[in-house]
């Protein structure tokens, strides 16, 4: 039960990392928060991923090319120029380096306001830190777990991160349904999204790069939405308004 609970928990946190901070924030801006707000989910995103922790960063300049070029081969990640998962897993990788330490040849307009708070950028990059939250994680696993097949977890949790953003790169652009016609593959990998908190309706989301409900029909619901309304109420973010066609 611990390592099912364990495992639920990093899996959703990180994921609230990615989507809200990472993806929603840092690549879409769609919406705005005071810049101490801002260290503070740095700071939680640095817990959430722990070993796989993305740089923000990066992460959104990477994201913002995506959108720009999806499906072509200035894409940084898609199945339409990869042999294989893993194939554009290891592009994407390299790619993301690239940008992280400043040796991609970025358009100025690919950068603008990203969020970039070097001490944590720094710190998540660092192997001493990803291996050692790699540690906490095994030691939990040895300490709580009942069966050995619940070792096999352990992989996911060393790689969330990228294994979140896996799911959606590949399969979405492979699997699912279509609401609306786009100049790229871009599909809605679940009719209900719970599991990937709205990520999947990937579909409508390049239809409406700004728009911070991913979900269109009345099925579509996308769980990060009413968190955003929540911060927005409680005045920790501010969101944009009329901003459906803004991709950054």
């Amino acid at each position: 039960m611990y390592i099912l609970i364990f495992f639920l928990a990093h899996w959703y946190l990180s994921l609230f990392a990615q989507t809200f901070f990472l993806h929603r924030y840092a690549a879409h801006a769609m919406f705005t928060m005071h810049k101490t707000w801002e260290k503070f989910f740095y700071i939680c995103t640095y817990i959430f991923q722990g070993s796989s922790f993305l740089s923000p960063k990066a992460y959104g300049v990477m994201h913002r090319l995506h959108h720009a070029f999806a499906d072509t081969e200035k894409d940084p990640h898609s199945p339409s120029y990869s042999k294989n998962l893993l194939d554009m897993m290891w592009k994407t990788k390299n790619i993301y380096n690239d940008i992280l330490n400043n040796r991609a040849n970025i358009e100025a307009k690919f950068l603008k306001n990203v969020p970039d708070w070097r001490p944590i950028e720094w710190l998540g990059d660092q192997w001493f830190s990803r291996v050692l939250w790699g540690t906490l994680y095994t030691l939990f696993y040895i300490q709580f777990a009942t069966a050995w097949w619940q070792f096999l977890l352990l992989p996911i949790h060393y790689l969330m991160g990228p294994v979140h953003g896996a799911i959606i790169n590949w399969f979405a652009h492979k699997f699912g349904y279509v609401n609306f016609k786009v100049n790229d593959t871009a599909r809605n990998l679940l009719p209900l999204d719970f599991l990937m908190m709205g990520e999947s309706y990937h579909n409508n989301h390049h239809k409406f790069g700004g728009r911070p409900n991913f979900g269109i029909r009345w099925f579509e619901l996308d769980p990060t939405y009413p968190v955003l309304l929540l911060l927005d109420f409680l005045h920790v973010i501010r969101l944009k308004a009329n901003n459906d066609l803004k991709i950054f």
